[in-house]
């Protein structure tokens, strides 16, 4: 049975047909004005899958990058805070050997004294050295100053509330601080105040321990009476004491050579996740210019014959 065609269905599926063209134009004019191909959900449920994870994927290498840039910054303040206290103890290595020199009359021997004092204060800056506002050399404790700014000269009194200790008492927390730098990969980027400066003193009597400060106190008591063979036996515990440090530096630059290493490592991963998102999201231009030309030109052309279409009237059937 024959279907019977009439002026009505003929401008319906014109409409329709105008419509859906205008469709894909309003379509095409999305893409090429926010130059991505996915622009809603339905442009591409699948292409939609694998942009969100790029993305994520994406966001989480800028977090990675980011705890990387902050263990780097920290590492490489350590490294200069530990060269710092390196030349310190430089400097007090060539007063031990000017102060044990026999012929030094007592008077040189004060002005030795004295400047060992001020050293003994700057290395006290050194140990409360702050980046970022927290204490770099006080493991987790990172809000409290870990060694006590008492002078040389000033009287020890462990009765006091709180005990007024010397810097060589006091202990630094050994807690790390660690930055995750990767999936299941962290890294510690402090080094503790004991590990640089040496351990506490119980007793200011000891005469074995190579904590810095109390190397710093007994040869300014030392110069004080003008003990120059006690001064030529302090020099081997300085040497040690010099050696850990640079150990401890040499350990900071291994951990800023990794850390360099994941930050390129992290560079590449951002480049190829930005590449796989944009082949994903990102349109083709020159063919969506194209396209829409080409359904322009049959925008065009429909109305034309539309216009052709509609236009019969019962003038036109009974000419």
């Amino acid at each position: 049975m024959s279907l019977r065609v009439t002026q009505s269905m003929m401008n319906s599926q014109l409409l329709r047909n105008v419509s859906n063209n205008m469709g894909r134009m309003n379509n095409l004019q999305n893409q090429l004005s926010t130059g991505m191909k996915i622009n809603k959900p339905s442009d591409d449920p699948v292409g939609i899958t694998f942009s969100l994870r790029y993305r994520s994927e994406i966001d989480s290498n800028d977090q990675y990058t980011e705890n990387v840039d902050s263990a780097l910054s920290m590492l490489q303040y350590t490294d200069t805070t530990i060269g710092q206290a390196g030349d310190i103890m430089q400097r007090f290595r060539e007063l031990m050997v000017l102060g044990s020199n026999g012929t030094n009359e007592q008077t040189s021997l004060d002005a030795i004294k004295t400047e060992v004092s001020q050293l003994y204060n700057q290395m006290i800056e050194i140990g409360n050295s702050q980046f970022n506002g927290k204490q770099v050399f006080n493991g987790e404790m990172t809000g409290t100053k870990p060694y006590s700014a008492m002078t040389l000269e000033e009287a020890v009194d462990p009765l006091a509330d709180p005990p007024q200790l010397k810097a060589y008492n006091n202990a630094s927390d050994t807690g790390a601080i660690k930055f995750e730098l990767a999936p299941g990969m962290t890294l510690a980027t402090n080094i503790t105040g004991n590990e640089v400066f040496g351990n506490p003193v119980s007793s200011n009597s000891d005469t074995s321990s190579d904590n810095v400060f109390q190397l710093l106190h007994r040869a300014y008591d030392m110069l004080a009476t003008a003990d120059q063979e006690g001064l030529t036996k302090l020099i081997g515990q300085v040497d040690t004491r010099m050696n850990t440090m640079l150990t401890k530096r040499a350990e900071i630059g291994a951990r800023i050579n990794r850390v360099e290493i994941i930050e390129n490592r992290l560079k590449d991963a951002d480049i190829n996740l930005q590449t796989v998102k944009s082949k994903v999201e990102d349109a083709d231009i020159a063919e969506v210019i194209t396209n829409l030309k080409a359904e322009e030109n049959v925008y065009q052309a429909s109305l034309s014959v539309g216009a052709q279409l509609i236009r019969p009237s019962l003038v036109d059937f009974l000419r």
